[in-house]
Parts: structure tokens; C-alpha cells; sequence
């Protein structure tokens, strides 16, 4: 499988491009320019990724979702190139009789097996640790909060494929 992406210049530190199945996609360096960061996109990338993992789990465990919303931050090293460090995912979720279990077991799905932003972050040097805050009602009554799983540094807590551990294992 190949992913594939076109980027122009659009003077100054403006970009606008599309990604391979023409997804428009608007980065900036500027301030007051339209677009994302590039950092920015890759925290956003994290998010869409293990967004869309957990609500197609939770809708296949039959939960009752009313609202999802995937919140980021990301802390990232003082002296260029600023790598990330550390990344808190949390997931909001809100729904009648939605499970817990149900909800932290897709985390942790998405996390450790299914999400290829989460993996290719967490093989580096940044530890992402995921979270879930659930609640009965939309307005976030009676929330439940936890951390479900930390990956990362260098893969840990990832469950790579074998090609992948086999390259990790003869760097290391």
C-alpha cells in the first residue's frame, strides 16, 4: 500500500495541496496565514486517526454515541526540531448506557493496534498517552475519566507487524 500527497507554494510560508484521494489540504508558517501548522497537522492527523478507529469500534460493539469529541496537547522540546516529547489524547465521549469498558477497550484497539499516526509517533522518541472521559448525557454529567494505554517511546505498547518489529529489532 502507498499513500501519496501534492504540495504547491503559495508564496511566502503558505502551501495548499491535496493528499492522494484529493483531500484538500492548507498549511501555513505565517501568522494570520489560512491553514495548519505542520505540527499542527500531524497533532490533527493523531486525532482523525484514532477518531475514526474508535467510533467505527463502538458503533460495531452497538453503543449509543450522542457525542465524540477527541481533545489533543502535545508538549513538545525546547530546542529545534522541537520534537514532540509528549502527547495527551483524550476522547469525550457521550451516550445513554454507553459502556466504559466499551469505550476504553476501543482506545485501546485503536492505540496499540489499528491507528498508523498513533504507530509511526509512538516508534519514535514521543510517549502518547490515551484517555477516555465518558458520560451518560451530552451536557457531561456524571463523567468517568481514566488513562487507557501510554505508547511509545520506540514502539512500546504498539503491537507492530512483524516487518516492522524485525526493522525496530536490528536497529536497536
Amino acid at each position: 500500500m502507498r499513500e501519496t500527497a501534492h504540495l504547491s507554494w503559495e508564496g511566502e510560508l503558505a502551501f495548499s495541496g491535496a493528499s492522494g484521494s484529493e483531500g484538500p489540504i492548507a498549511w501555513q508558517g505565517d501568522e494570520g496565514s489560512a491553514g495548519l501548522r505542520p505540527s499542527e497537522a500531524v497533532l490533527a492527523s493523531l486525532g482523525a486517526c484514532t477518531a475514526m478507529d474508535v467510533i467505527s469500534i463502538l458503533h460495531k460493539k452497538r453503543q449509543t454515541v450522542e457525542r465524540y469529541e477527541v481533545e489533543l496537547e502535545a508538549e513538545l522540546a525546547d530546542a529545534h526540531p522541537k520534537i514532540f516529547r509528549r502527547i495527551t489524547v483524550t476522547h469525550v465521549v457521550a451516550g445513554p448506557g454507553l459502556s466504559v469498558e466499551a469505550v476504553r477497550r476501543s482506545i485501546e484497539l485503536s492505540a496499540t493496534r489499528y491507528c498508523i499516526v498513533n504507530a509511526t509517533l509512538s516508534s519514535g522518541l514521543v510517549e502518547i498517552h490515551h484517555r477516555y472521559r465518558v458520560s451518560d448525557g451530552v451536557d457531561g454529567s456524571g463523567a468517568q475519566e481514566a488513562e487507557v494505554v501510554v505508547t511509545g517511546p520506540h514502539g512500546a505498547g504498539v503491537a507492530l507487524p512483524d516487518d516492522a518489529a524485525g526493522a525496530e529489532r536490528a536497529t536497536a
